[in-house]
């Protein structure tokens, strides 16, 4: 059972979330941002190298969340991918072959695919299923606010020292990470509770049950969830890279400044976005505020092609603070709700972070072929289009998915997915 009294365990949790949020990130749009500017590579050959990072992603995310699922140690996996993704990106500013880069980046792509579900099952695990969802809206608001304090020192750093000083800040949040890791007793965390048996399981009854892809295919509303996700991800992940690109050709000087500051406005304004989903999704249901991170998703995309003035481009930045707000919050609770019961609860993050991968992998890639050839518009427009489109499909096929939460689980619904998995 998780501690009856959580409370004392909230600022551990805060601290992680919030140190964390650099390293679980790697070094993301800056990664685009210091290739162009500081070792003049082409867009597509960026693209390249980034989909090359998120296809290693993609290998490692449904292991990762099985290896989560059995293991007894999750604080220790998460320090060591912390160190590994540290130490991958650190020594970036020495290597100058194409190889070489895509290696380091694939390495640490694979460590970080460790970080959201170890949060989400050390989360689940302290808290119990009934606290989760505020919980998680809580967990994604601090890691936000990570994110905006290191893209705001990103921004400083690099004016007065240079792209690279982006590596070393990732190095010291990903010391203070460890360390807000550590301050989390392993004896609080039930780790029958942190892969989804429920608060009220029976110790022992699925705990040697495989995990593996059948737990996508045997559930329709998991499977519908996973192409939301793809589609998701294929819209959104190339296009901060792409407003990147855009600000380093107007100015490569202050290329990176520009970009911490598209990043710190989305940021500060997922911070309330998804408190407001944390406190809300167990009233409001998660399909009506998923639908709403679609919409801005797709109206994004068709803001960014008005204007290359920087002023607009951070201006629409702030709707990415909406849409990726909401999915981060609402990712594991929905998970958590067609897996209440089974103890698949990691190995299902894994797998459908697996599509959502994909879909971000392709999407670089696409994005970059895009704009070699017909320019950044057409591929902001393209973008959006894949958004509407995704939106539709999701309103048509997806069901509400809190209802099905059961109170526990010998009273699944029939659409979760089956215990026996």
């Amino acid at each position: 059972m998780p501690p009856s009294s959580p409370q004392p365990l909230a600022r551990p949790l805060d601290a992680l979330n919030f140190f964390l949020a650099d390293v679980r990130d790697g070094l993301g749009p800056y990664l685009a941002i210091y290739l162009l500017a500081v070792q003049n590579w082409n867009e597509a050959s960026i693209g390249l190298v980034m989909s090359t990072a998120a296809a290693a992603g993609i290998a490692a995310q449904t292991p990762a969340g099985a290896l989560i699922d059995r293991s007894t140690a999750k604080r220790a996996l998460i320090v060591a991918a912390a160190l590994v993704v540290t130490a991958a990106s650190v020594v970036l500013p020495w290597l100058d072959s194409f190889a070489l880069v895509a290696a380091t980046q694939a390495l640490a792509a694979a460590a970080g695919a460790i970080f959201a579900p170890a949060v989400a099952a050390l989360t689940l695990g302290i808290v119990g299923p009934r606290a989760f969802a505020r919980r998680t809206g809580r967990n994604e608001a601090f890691n936000h606010a990570g994110n905006a304090v290191a893209a705001m020192l990103a921004g400083a750093f690099a004016y007065e020292f240079g792209p690279g000083v982006v590596f070393w800040l990732m190095a010291a949040m990903a010391l203070a990470s460890i360390a807000a890791t550590l301050s989390i007793p392993a004896a609080a965390i039930d780790d029958h509770v942190a892969r989804g048996l429920g608060d009220d399981h029976q110790p022992g009854a699925h705990h040697d049950q495989p995990s593996g892809f059948k737990v996508l295919l045997t559930c329709r509303p998991l499977l519908i969830f996973a192409g939301a996700t793809v589609l998701f991800h294929f819209a959104n992940a190339a296009m901060l890279p792409l407003v990147g690109q855009k600000l380093a050709l107007v100015n490569k000087n202050l290329g990176t400044t520009l970009m911490s500051v598209c990043i710190v406005a989305a940021q500060l304004v997922m911070v309330p976005v998804a408190a407001l989903v944390g406190h809300t999704a167990d009233v409001w249901g998660r399909k009506p505020i998923f639908a709403v991170a679609l919409a801005v998703l797709a109206l994004r995309g068709a803001l960014y092609p008005l204007s290359d003035n920087p002023y607009w481009l951070v201006g629409v930045q702030l709707l990415d603070g909406v849409g990726a707000g909401i999915f981060g919050a609402l990712f594991p609770l929905v998970v958590a709700d067609l897996t209440h019961g089974t103890g698949h609860f990691n190995i299902s993050q894994g797998a459908i972070a697996t599509a959502a991968g994909l879909g971000a992998a392709l999407s670089t890639g696409f994005a970059g072929l895009i704009v070699v050839s017909a320019g950044y518009s057409a591929a902001f427009l393209a973008l959006a289009g894949i958004a509407a489109a995704a939106l539709v499909l999701f309103l048509l096929l997806m069901p509400e998915t809190r209802q099905q939460q059961p109170a526990t689980p010998s009273s699944a619904a029939p659409d979760a997915v089956s215990s026996t998995v």
